[in-house]
């Protein structure tokens, strides 16, 4: 039997998806013989590794200490992004008069019912990922409980010892706050502790203006929320390109987040039931005074306690497990998959990161993690969606770039919306249509980031791309328009001078 765990708040939806991820009756399985492949870690990049292994016939062994689900499914996408929906909800509500609709006075988020169809959803979606699931209908023998690893070839769980002829090691990662005075002792809130929230803070900190931190800061101002988002630079999402971060920056001003940018958090203290945070801006110290604080950066890769001494794998304790190209440690029976290995920390890249580590553990490695074409996308409104490379990765590369910068306000269906503040930009080869990378801001940018995704690793340019029809109207048009940019680019004065010739011709 495992041991029992229980989420807060203790209500019907945890209790299913608990029941789910982390069964309680739950009885691990004998191990029998020694096994084709073990999965250490059962989020995405261990679920996707069993599944796929599972599926090509080989014996798999599944091993989690918590959740099943991983991040995602439990403190991640599934939660967060149904609390940016609600958010997006009253959103529309408040904008409705711009489009003629008179809503009444008095509208407000029931932020009770927002959690509460959140741990809904979640709980729905959790039998997906369920441990019966993977037992009953995969055929993958799941282990709950602490995996350690006691040889270059065997791991220990629950008093039980695995042989496995490969491994995967699919730990992932889990928060990691920075190290200011006080902020232990004063407490705060993490992704995985922020969805066992069910009463609003009345004030918000919110540190880091990365992607989790602008998500957050803007969905719980909507609900109600006096948000102040601290960021050391002087944007918020300083990965993105600068026109492309003020875009969604001066959303979040006209949604009333206080921004603190140029901001060092130095020191927190608690006064009662509030915390008051000290920070340094421009050179002067001032502090804020606020009821929670949550924090939206830092990742340290979960490689304690797994014995990888003793399986001979090689690790850092804040980049993770080191792997080659193809996904391999220094132990050449295991491979590792997902956050607990990869810059990119993404749902997405874990499932496609567990493939490759896959078939190069149980066939031929011939697949390499460079060969991935990586979109991402931030949930705020509008959307910041890229692929590829930026500007500034092609100048450290030496590559000369054309790029191509389509405003949403040239849209048609953009300004039906109302939403034109955004825009599509790729860039390709110079003098050439190879696409290299792509930016998109607009409402679903993250829905549109696929079809540039997709020309990217097909090695489509932007002249076939050309010949794409796109439905009219829809914001993908914008996609099209760079291509018309394109196209137009082409026409040389001296080629327009032999079109007219030709032209003159014909008549």
């Amino acid at each position: 039997m495992t041991q029992a765990l229980q989420i807060p708040p203790w209500d019907e939806h945890n209790r299913k998806l608990v029941s789910c991820v982390h069964p309680a009756d739950w009885v691990n399985p004998l191990p029998g013989e020694r096994y084709n492949l073990v999965v250490v870690g059962a989020g995405t990049a261990g679920l996707v590794s069993a599944v796929v292994a599972a599926g090509l016939g080989a014996r798999v062994a599944l091993v989690e200490r918590h959740l099943m689900g991983g991040d995602c499914l439990n403190v991640g996408c599934v939660p967060s992004k149904s609390l940016i929906r609600a958010a997006r909800a009253f959103g529309a509500v408040r904008e409705a008069g711009r489009f003629g609709v008179r809503v009444p006075e008095g509208s407000r988020v029931d932020f009770p019912e927002v959690m509460r169809r959140m741990r809904s959803i979640r709980s729905r979606i959790a039998p997906h990922d369920s441990a019966q699931r993977y037992a009953d209908e995969l055929g993958v023998d799941v282990y709950l409980g602490e995996a350690r690893f006691t040889g270059p070839d065997r791991l220990e769980v629950a008093g039980a010892e695995l042989s496995f002829a490969r491994a995967i090691v699919a730990t992932g990662a889990r928060a990691a706050p920075p190290p200011i005075e006080g902020l232990g002792e004063a407490g705060y809130l993490t992704n995985e502790t922020l969805f066992e929230l069910t009463e609003l803070p009345r004030r918000l900190a919110v540190i880091g203006a990365g992607p989790i931190g602008c998500e957050m800061a803007q969905t719980f101002r909507r609900f109600g929320s006096e948000v102040c988002l601290f960021e050391a630079t002087d944007h918020i999402l300083p990965r993105e390109d600068a026109d492309a971060a003020r875009i969604v920056q001066q959303a979040f001003e006209r949604d009333g987040v206080d921004l603190v940018l140029g901001a060092s958090v130095r020191r927190v203290e608690r006064a009662g039931d509030s915390a008051r945070l000290f920070f340094e801006r421009e050179g002067r110290s001032e502090r804020r005074e606020v009821d929670r604080i949550l924090v939206g950066v830092g990742r340290a890769p979960n490689v304690e306690g797994l014995g990888l001494e003793a399986a001979g794998v090689e690790y850092d304790a804040r980049s993770g497990v080191q792997v080659d190209g193809y996904l391999r440690t220094s132990n050449k029976r295991i491979y590792a998959a997902g956050d607990i290995c990869l810059g990119f920390k993404f749902t997405h890249t874990a499932d496609a990161a567990a493939k490759i580590a896959v078939q190069n553990a149980l066939f031929f490695r011939s697949r390499k993690l460079s060969d991935l074409v990586v979109p991402w996308c931030t949930y705020t409104e509008p959307e910041i969606a890229h692929v590829g490379m930026y500007e500034r990765d092609a100048e450290k590369a030496g590559l000369k770039l054309d790029t191509y910068t389509v405003p949403l306000a040239r849209n048609d269906r953009s300004l039906t919306e109302g939403d034109e503040e955004g825009f599509v930009r790729v860039h390709t080869r110079k003098g050439s249509d190879s696409i290299l990378g792509a930016t998109i801001v607009a409402g679903h940018a993250g829905e549109m980031i696929s079809e540039l995704t997709l020309a990217i690793a097909g090695k489509i340019g932007l002249g076939r791309l050309s010949g794409v029809i796109h439905p009219y109207p829809t914001q993908s048009e914008a996609i099209k328009a760079t291509t018309g940019d394109y196209m137009r680019g082409r026409l040389t004065p001296g080629l327009a001078r032999l079109f007219g010739l030709w032209m003159r011709l014909r008549r």
